[in-house]
């Protein structure tokens, strides 16, 4: 099946980021639907059917680890492509969970935009993808409290790390440790909410 003429979803909590890769894309030809975060994109599935999904990792409401697991545990979307972007979830465990929970392939922060391009062509038109076994919820969410306790630790380091610098900068360089500072505080807020929601889900499975 060939879907180089259907939507793409972009799935994205920051504005500008999500306004950016719409752009990107509606300029290149491709017909876009947008969503800010798993739990308003699967409504939008609902809706109406994309033909790919790219979306970011670290969202509130639902992110897009949980969003990828809904889809490939549902026998009506568990073929749609998905393109994972993240900033966050980079390193190499990261990476390997992504792909185990399905996705195509996984683009790191900030977007080589011809390299993106040329993957979603690929994608649109290679077929019906293959995609593995989803894994089962307590697997998921077992390797899902992994990368986020993993993520937690890093964060903590980066917030310390920034406050720092935001001490002793010069008045130039300020405002923008302050504004990292600010965005990895957000960061943290929703990793532990997200951390504290799996650790329940977690403690039902163990009962």
């Amino acid at each position: 099946m060939n879907n180089k003429d259907g939507k793409i979803l972009v799935v994205e909590d920051i504005p500008s980021i999500l306004d950016l890769l719409e752009i990107t894309l509606k300029f290149r030809g491709y017909q876009v639907m947008t969503a800010r975060n798993g739990q308003e994109a699967l409504e939008k599935i609902e809706e109406e059917r994309p033909a790919l999904i790219i979306s970011d990792i670290l969202m509130p409401t639902m992110d897009g680890f949980s969003f990828v697991q809904k889809l490939r545990t549902n026998p009506k979307t568990l073929d749609i492509p998905v393109i994972f972007l993240s900033a966050t979830y980079v390193t190499p465990e990261d990476k390997a969970f992504a792909l185990s929970l399905g996705a195509s392939n996984f683009i790191e922060k900030p977007i080589d935009t011809e390299e993106f391009l040329l993957t979603i062509a690929e994608l649109l038109t290679q077929g019906t993808p293959t995609t593995p076994r989803p894994l089962d919820q307590e697997s998921f969410y077992m390797g899902y409290r992994a990368r986020l306790e993993n993520k937690l630790r890093y964060k903590r380091t980066q917030i310390a790390r920034a406050e720092r610098l935001v001490q002793t900068v010069s008045e130039d360089q300020r405002p923008a440790y302050e504004a990292l500072l600010q965005q990895a505080l957000l960061d943290r807020r929703e990793i532990e909410k997200e951390l504290k929601e799996v650790l329940r889900i977690i403690e039902e499975f163990q009962k």
